[in-house]
């Protein structure tokens, strides 16, 4: 079983809420997403908002992946640097797999097919991303591909008295 990948998908009521339920279950789950469980969908609707505006206003590309049954399954974000001197590398975001789906490749699928579209953007070289340490994510993004080359330690405060190491991560894509 794999995913159907679209790019730029129009991000009517329906799938802005399909997007909504995925953040908030990926995040109960204890996924690392921007937010710390439990969460309810007002939590991340604001986040979401600013999102889904860049992705409309061109500084930010959505990839939506669906599973067999046609359920959202899979998201990312893929954020356009603004900076003159950055347009080489782009930010990858919010990468999130449904918690049901977990353990069957579709992050591995995610990743890279969110590479495969980034090399459609015209002079994108490289991805970059940052992860919560204390996960495992960097593994996971390393067996991707994914190089670390920054970490602040402690640079995530999750709660008071447990921060983790915001790890910058990236991948060429030539």
């Amino acid at each position: 079983m794999t995913l159907t990948f679209v790019m730029d998908p129009k991000v009517g009521p329906a799938l802005y809420e399909e997007i909504l339920d995925l953040w908030t279950e990926v995040t109960n789950a204890g996924g690392a997403v921007g937010f710390v469980p439990p969460v309810v969908p007002d939590d991340i609707r604001p986040q979401l908002l600013t999102q889904v505006g860049m992705v409309s206003d061109g500084r930010m590309r959505l990839l939506m992946g669906r599973d067999e049954e046609g359920a959202l399954a899979a998201v990312s974000f893929l954020g356009l640097n603004q900076h003159r001197l950055m347009t080489h590398w782009i930010w990858l975001y919010t990468v999130m797999v449904h918690p049901r789906h977990q353990g069957r490749g579709y992050g591995r699928e995610l990743l890279a097919a969110s590479a495969e579209h980034a090399r459609t953007i015209g002079g994108v070289e490289a991805i970059r991303l940052s992860c919560r340490g204390g996960m495992g994510l960097e593994d996971f993004y390393a067996s991707c591909g994914y190089k670390e080359v920054g970490r602040v330690p402690d640079g995530v405060r999750v709660a008071p008295g447990d921060d983790r190491d915001d790890i910058t991560m990236l991948l060429p894509l030539h």
